[in-house]
Formats: C-alpha cells, sequence, structure tokens
C-alpha cells in the first residue's frame, strides 16, 4: 500500500522535486491526477485536505497530514525521511537551495506563464540565468564539491543534492541549449547532477518520466514559447 499521494500535473517541474526525494528514499505513492487536481482547486477551501491555490500538495497517509507547496513538501519529506543535515547552518542552507530551485522554475517559466518568452527576453536572461547557476557552484566550492565527487554541503547525499540534481538534469535532459550553458557557467554543478540523478532510484524515475510526460517539462503556451526561442 502507498504511504503517500501525490498531486501534481502530468509535466515534471515542481512535481519532479518531490518525486525524486520520494523514490531516493524507497518509498511509495500514487498520482491524483489532473483531473483530481483541477475538482479540487475548484472547490471549497474547507474541503481541501490543506488549502493550496495550487499543486504540488502531498498527503502523508500514515501521518494523515497533507502539505502544499513545493519547498515545504520537500522540507516536510526531508525532515521525515532523514534527509537533512543536522548542523544548524547546513540545515538553513539546505532550505536556501530549496527556495532557491522554486525561484529558478519561477523564472523560467516567467511565473507561470504571465508572459511569453522571446528571442530579446531570453537573450537578456542568459546572464541572470549564469548568476543562478553560480550560486549552486559557489556553494559547492565553499564546501569542497569537485567536479569529479562530494556533495554540494560536503556530507553524505541528502534533500540539497536531489534538488539539485533534479533541477539542473531534469532542465539539461529536456533543453540542449540550456544544458549547454549550465556545462560552461557552473561545471561542477552540472557534474554533481549528473552523478546523482545517475543514482538508481533517479535515474528509473527520470526513465518513468520520459515514459509517462515525453518531452514534456512545464506545458502549455509557455513552454512552447520556451522550445521557440531554445530551438531556434
Amino acid at each position: 500500500m502507498p504511504n503517500y499521494e501525490l498531486y501534481y500535473w502530468s509535466v515534471p517541474l515542481r512535481g519532479q522535486f518531490v518525486r525524486a526525494v520520494l523514490a531516493y528514499a524507497g518509498e511509495t505513492w500514487t498520482e491524483g491526477g489532473d483531473a483530481k487536481i483541477q475538482t479540487l482547486m475548484a472547490g471549497r477551501v474547507k474541503d481541501m485536505p490543506v488549502p493550496f491555490m495550487g499543486p504540488p500538495m502531498l498527503i502523508d497517509k500514515r501521518a494523515d497530514f497533507a502539505i502544499a507547496q513545493m519547498p515545504a513538501v520537500v522540507l516536510y519529506l526531508a525532515e521525515t525521511l532523514d534527509l537533512m543535515p543536522t548542523a544548524p547552518a547546513l540545515r538553513a542552507l539546505t532550505l536556501k537551495i530549496v527556495n532557491d530551485a522554486n525561484d529558478v522554475i519561477d523564472e523560467i517559466t516567467l511565473n507561470g506563464g504571465r508572459e511569453m518568452w522571446t528571442e530579446k527576453s531570453w537573450r537578456d536572461f542568459i546572464p541572470r540565468l549564469k548568476k543562478w547557476m553560480s550560486f549552486w557552484e559557489e556553494t559547492g566550492r565553499r564546501h569542497g564539491l569537485k567536479a569529479d565527487s562530494g556533495f554540494l554541503l560536503g556530507e553524505a547525499a541528502g534533500v540539497a543534492d536531489i534538488v539539485t540534481a533534479t533541477l539542473w538534469s531534469t532542465m539539461a535532459e529536456r533543453f540542449p541549449k540550456i544544458e549547454a550553458v549550465l556545462e560552461d557557467a557552473a561545471p561542477m554543478t552540472a557534474a554533481l547532477s549528473r552523478r546523482v540523478a545517475n543514482l538508481p532510484p533517479l535515474a528509473k524515475l527520470a526513465a518513468k518520466a520520459r515514459q509517462d510526460y515525453g518531452d514534456a517539462y512545464c506545458g502549455g503556451q509557455i513552454e512552447a514559447s520556451l522550445r521557440k526561442v531554445l530551438d531556434a
């Protein structure tokens, strides 16, 4: 019997972070599906498992507990599945990394597609994207990350590494031009992402995402505009 029920759209994006943490920890889950998400979102707040504006939303069946918002879901799983470092400073850095990843997703999708990418806006965004990538690179450098070994915060693989790998490997796999930018701007981060993404449970999850979602990343018109500028 699966221990969790995840509500996220049929694309990777934010939901893939939750799936990756669950998969890495060897947990099982079911997916609520798009129709059920839409029904919950359109319904009364008092009928929701937890008040939420949009997915991801996770139900922990063993604890009879529901939580929404990607960083909150990931940190809940990290705490309950023993994937958080023990030192307060590293715990705070882990939280920062998860929130930074969420911010990158916001920027790549132009805040959920409120605007569409153009060749000019994407060209203007590249220096900012490189700066985002440099955050991971510098964080790793300060904690002993090397191109061929090590972890982002210098401890055994935890949620910071899982989130890092999920963010950059999912994006890089679907957009080779972003992969090239990452290799240039943050080579140690790119190497870390490959190492962690190649761990058996995460590699299996990535293969399932390919089977379930194909090339999809975020879906809709915003993905179409992103692909248009990146394929130009």
